[in-house]
């Protein structure tokens, strides 16, 4: 079991852990996942949209996440992505 408090991590060496395991594991329900806390998501949710509609391949929607998170985060989003980014990696034990 790893001794690291993943929440004292800047931001951006958490985010590449967390979507170094997922890529690691294959887990597309991870990066799906991410898409579904995004507030552009929450808004399209809102109006009749599909978080299904995200297809491709797994290297296309990694790629995806990857260029959504290239800019800032408002305090709030960037909070709830810490902690599951943090949570995610004490999910699979990730040094």
């Amino acid at each position: 079991m790893s001794d690291v408090v993943y929440e004292d991590l800047p931001f951006d060496d958490l985010r590449h852990r967390a979507f170094k395991v997922a890529e690691h594991h294959l887990d597309i329900g991870f990066f799906t996942d991410l898409f579904s806390h995004m507030p552009g998501m929450v808004a399209i949710e809102g109006e009749g949209g599909d978080l299904g509609s995200i297809g491709g391949t797994f290297t296309e929607t990694v790629r995806a996440v990857r260029e959504m998170f290239s800019d800032k985060f408002d305090p709030d989003t960037e909070a709830l992505l810490r902690a599951r980014f943090a949570t995610y990696l004490r999910e699979h034990d990730a040094k």
